[in-house]
C-alpha cells in the first residue's frame, strides 16, 4: 500500500510518530512523508528537522505558510496549499492519503485530493472544539474521508452521525498514548542536559493558543493570564509557543515580552515529542488550552487547568479543571493543585496500541 502521510506541524507529527515507526518496519507499506505548514518555518522552529532526525525521509517539502495571522492570511495559505498539492497528486499514484487532526492547512491539502479521486484516511475525527475554527475543518475532513480512526467510542459515534453510516469507522484509541508507552522519557537530569531547564524546580507547563472563533478577544485573554502569572512566585513557568492561528502573533508577543522581563519564565518553540512529554511528566501541572492537556495528560494523570473555550466540547476527565480567562479564577485554579491527587486511572483513550490497530485495519481493507 502506497500512502502519503500529511504532516503540517509539530503537533500532528508527534502524534503520527508511533504509526510511522510501525509502518517503516512493515514491508506491506510504502509511505512518503509530505511536510508543509509550519514545518519549514524558522519562526516556528523548523520542525521538519525533527522528522529527519527521527530517521524519516521527507519526500515533499511544501512551503505554503503565509506569515501573518489575519483571516486573509489563513485563507491565502489554504489556497496556496491546494495549488501546491495539486502537482503532487498529479505526479504520484497513491493508494491512500493519511490526514490527522483539524488544522486548516491539513484540510486544504486533503480537500485537494477529491478531484484526483484519492481516498483519505482521517485520524482524530469526531472530536469537538467549539472555541476554534478547527471544529469546522475537522468535520469537513470527516465528510471527505473514506476511512476513519477515532480515539474514543464517543468520537466514533459522532463520526457515524456525521457520515450517516458506520462503514470503515474504527475506534483505535489515541495514537498519542502509543508514544507514552513506547518511548523512554527523559529523566530530570537528562532533560536539564538537553534543554538547560531544571525540572526539579516546581514548574508549570503552559501552552496558550488563540481562540479563533472569537479571535478579537485574544488580547484580553492573554492579558488576564499574564496578570495571574505575574503573581505566581512558587513555580518556574515554561511556555511552549502558540500555533500559526488567527491572532496568534498577539499572544506570542505578549508572552515573549513577559519572558524577557521575568527571571522565572522560559519560552520554547518546540521540545520535540519526547522532550515535550518528558516536560509534561515532570512538571507540577499544565495550564492553557492545548489538546495535549486532554489526551496525553490523562496518561499520568496530570492536573490540567484548561482555559477558555478553545477545547470546549472535548471529554473532560477528572484531572481537568475548566477555568475562564479571568485573573482571579486562574489563581484560584492554581491553588487547587495542592488538593489534586493522581490516584484515578483514566482509560477513555485506549490502551496505547493504536498504531498496530491502524496497520491491521489497513491491511484488511
Amino acid at each position: 500500500m502506497k500512502i502519503a502521510i500529511l504532516t503540517s506541524s509539530r503537533a500532528d507529527y508527534g502524534i503520527y510518530l508511533p504509526l510511522l515507526t510501525a509502518m517503516k518496519s512493515d514491508d506491506f507499506f510504502q509511505f512518503d512523508v509530505v511536510a508543509f505548514g509550519t514545518h519549514h518555518s524558522k519562526f516556528f522552529g523548523e520542525t521538519a528537522r525533527q522528522i529527519e532526525a527521527d530517521g524519516f525521509d521527507i519526500k515533499y517539502k511544501i512551503e505554503s505558510l503565509i506569515l501573518g495571522d489575519s483571516p486573509q492570511s489563513i485563507v491565502d495559505g489554504m489556497g496556496l496549499t491546494m495549488i501546491k498539492f495539486s502537482q503532487i497528486w498529479g505526479d504520484e499514484d497513491y493508494d491512500l492519503v493519511m490526514a490527522l487532526g483539524d488544522r486548516y492547512e491539513m484540510f486544504a491539502a486533503a480537500f485537494s485530493t477529491i478531484a484526483f479521486n484519492i481516498p483519505v484516511a482521517h485520524i482524530s475525527g469526531g472530536e469537538q472544539t467549539f472555541g476554534a475554527i478547527d471544529n469546522s475543518f475537522r468535520d469537513a475532513l470527516t465528510t471527505l474521508s473514506k476511512i476513519h480512526f477515532t480515539s474514543t467510542e464517543h468520537y466514533k459515534a459522532r463520526v457515524i452521525q456525521i457520515k450517516g453510516d458506520n462503514e470503515n469507522v474504527f475506534n483505535v484509541g489515541a495514537l498519542n498514548l502509543d508514544n507514552l508507552k513506547q518511548h523512554t522519557l527523559l529523566s530530570i537530569d537528562e532533560f536539564k542536559t538537553q534543554f538547560t531547564i531544571d525540572l526539579s524546580i516546581p514548574s508549570i507547563l503552559i501552552t496558550c493558543h488563540p481562540e479563533t472563533i472569537s479571535y478579537q478577544k485574544n488580547k484580553s485573554y492573554i492579558t488576564e493570564l499574564i496578570s495571574a502569572l505575574s503573581e505566581i512566585k512558587d513555580y518556574q513557568l515554561i511556555f511552549t509557543m502558540p500555533n500559526a492561528d488567527t491572532a496568534g502573533n498577539q499572544i506570542r508577543e505578549v508572552i515573549s515580552a513577559f519572558i524577557a522581563k521575568s527571571n522565572r519564565a522560559i519560552g520554547v518553540e518546540s521540545f520535540g515529542t519526547v522532550g515535550y512529554l518528558s516536560c509534561m511528566k515532570h512538571c507540577s501541572f499544565m495550564l492553557g488550552n492545548t489538546s495535549s492537556g486532554f489526551v496525553e495528560a490523562s496518561y499520568f494523570p496530570k492536573y490540567v487547568i484548561n482555559l477558555g473555550d478553545r477545547q470546549k466540547g472535548r471529554i473532560v476527565t477528572p484531572n481537568i479543571k475548566n477555568c475562564p480567562f479571568d485573573k482571579d479564577e486562574i489563581l484560584d485554579a492554581i491553588s487547587g493543585y495542592q488538593s489534586f491527587t493522581a490516584d484515578q486511572k483514566i482509560e477513555v483513550y485506549g490502551d496505547g496500541t493504536a498504531a498496530l490497530k491502524i496497520i491491521e485495519i489497513l491491511k484488511g481493507i
